[in-house]
């Protein structure tokens, strides 16, 4: 319920304390002003810091001291807005499960503004969670704590494991209840990214023949993220085929380690190949290519198996918002070429990640089959995907006692023996060294990666108890995914029938 006491903080928020400068920029308010709403966040009663990523602050080369302050926190939660900021809610629209949605928008989301980082890299700072905007479609632009906790942990998951990501600053709570299905303790987190630019963005503009706000962003985009492709003969076809490149490769890394986006709509599709919006995701364990988690994908259009078509579906999308400023009908060939190489550079990018995987180092003919051969091998065995490439790079090149490890994954245990046999042949064949081999193969394959349960129990957590312990703990081996380290080995192991986690939810 919206109360006189909220209507005076937002009122009065803007007139507290002393100015607040955080060497911000906004290069997207340049932009007409169709593209966003001009909007502060809506100040929140008692905020609280419940986590800052200080790696990632002093990556931003922000001061970390005073970023857990008084002024620092109320940043963080919205109530206080720096006077270099230049706060927005962007518009964009979409296809959401393969239906046209129209105009969406950032609902409860409101950029601040841009840091160069350390790097000299241009990165986003948004709140989410942070109020209602036009775009809020009847929401309340709040959050419950517990989605908060579920994509800090999922982003710097990511980023730990060398993935693409938005990255998340800080956690806070709210100090006011959200209603969902019950009330829950609100929450915000301060997500980082290279971009905030989606592909819906380019169809809000394209749904209505805008075809200046297109040249506009593409000029934005050109000049902010790809200035290559300036140099190129038609620009639209360079910016176009480097996004198809990164979305190509992002897509394979996430397949390589399970991950399952659960809600590739084209809204959620970064221009930058970023993974963006972490709501159904899930990382698989038991391995089975149609493996859907989202609670909302009744007929697996988001499945891990899914997900390369589905992309080069959304980009596809794409395609047809760019083909004007491509150079209309006449380009439709070229476009449609371009379009062709994602499914080249994705199946290079997953096939060489295999390859690694399984310890190669030279490429053979064969190598792609006998990985698809394991891959299927996991399938009728249900072995997890994880345990399973983790315990073949502790493997010695002759067989051992330590096969018995590999065989317990597979049921029945014998069904991984053949393949075995083969992988040590293919091995011996380029005169692999143990020691070496390994090594490499542990520094693709890891030990950890955040299981649905181990999420999920951090989220209860915080939103039962507003206790975040659980959520530090696997904080502790995000960080070191190719390590196993000593101190909580039930993090590495799959869960026990009564854990498992089937449905994950977009959090809103």
């Amino acid at each position: 319920m919206f109360t006189l006491e909220m209507a005076w903080r937002i009122i009065l928020a803007p007139m507290m304390g002393n100015d607040i400068r955080m060497g911000l920029e906004n290069s997207y308010a340049a932009l007409p002003e169709r593209f966003f709403q001009s909007i502060r966040p809506t100040p929140v009663a008692a905020p609280a810091l419940v986590k800052l990523n200080e790696s990632l602050a002093e990556e931003l080369g922000l001061d970390t001291d005073w970023l857990q302050s008084p002024d620092g926190v109320a940043v963080l939660a919205g109530n206080r807005v720096p006077d270099d900021a230049r706060p927005l809610a962007m518009a964009y629209a979409g296809h959401q499960f393969g239906h046209w949605a129209g105009r969406l928008g950032d609902g409860r989301a409101i950029l601040l503004g841009e840091r160069i980082d350390q790097n000299g890299v241009r990165r986003d700072i948004q709140l989410k969670g942070a109020g209602p905007t036009i775009f809020s479609r009847g929401g309340d632009g709040r959050a419950s704590i517990g989605p908060v906790v579920r994509e800090y942990l999922a982003s710097e998951a990511m980023a730990a494991l060398g993935i693409p990501t938005t990255r998340a600053l800080a956690v806070a709570t709210s100090g006011e209840e959200v209603y969902r299905q019950r009330p829950e303790p609100g929450g915000i987190l301060v997500r980082v990214a290279e971009s905030h630019v989606r592909v819906g963005t380019f169809q809000y503009l394209a749904a209505t023949n805008d075809f200046d706000g297109i040249q506009a962003l593409i000029d934005y985009l050109v000049d902010r993220h790809y200035p290559q492709a300036a140099e190129h003969d038609n620009p639209v076809l360079a910016l176009l085929e480097q996004i198809v490149v990164r979305t190509a490769r992002l897509v394979a890394d996430w397949m390589l380690v399970g991950f399952i986006h659960g809600v590739m709509n084209t809204d959620n599709t970064s221009l930058v190949g970023e993974t963006l919006d972490f709501g159904p995701f899930g990382f698989i364990d038991e391995f089975h290519p149609d493996t859907v988690y989202s609670s909302i994908d009744r007929h697996g259009r988001y499945a891990w198996s899914q997900q390369p078509g589905i992309a080069a579906w959304n980009l596809a999308r794409l395609g047809e918002a760019l083909l004007p400023a491509a150079g209309g009908q006449a380009a439709t060939e070229s476009v449609n070429a371009t379009l062709a190489g994602f499914r080249s550079e994705f199946e290079s990018v997953f096939h060489q990640g295999l390859h690694s995987k399984l310890g190669f180092q030279e490429v053979r003919d064969e190598d792609v089959e006998l990985a698809f051969d394991l891959l299927g091998r996991m399938q009728r065995g249900s072995a997890d995907l994880t345990l399973t490439f983790r315990g073949l790079s502790e493997l010695p090149g002759q067989a051992s006692d330590q096969d018995q490890a590999i065989a317990s994954l597979f049921d029945p245990p014998e069904l991984i023996q053949p393949w075995l046999v083969r992988w040590r042949q293919r091995l011996a064949a380029e005169h692999s060294d143990d020691a070496s081999r390994q090594s490499r193969m542990q520094a693709v394959n890891p030990a950890f990666i955040l299981r649905n349960h181990l999420a999920q129990a951090a989220v209860d957590e915080a939103i039962e108890r507003c206790n975040f312990s659980k959520m530090e703990e696997l904080l502790e081996v995000i960080s070191r995914p190719f390590e196993q380290l000593p101190d909580h080995p039930e993090l590495y192991i799959p869960p026990r029938p009564e854990e498992r986690v089937l449905e994950t939810f977009c959090g809103t």
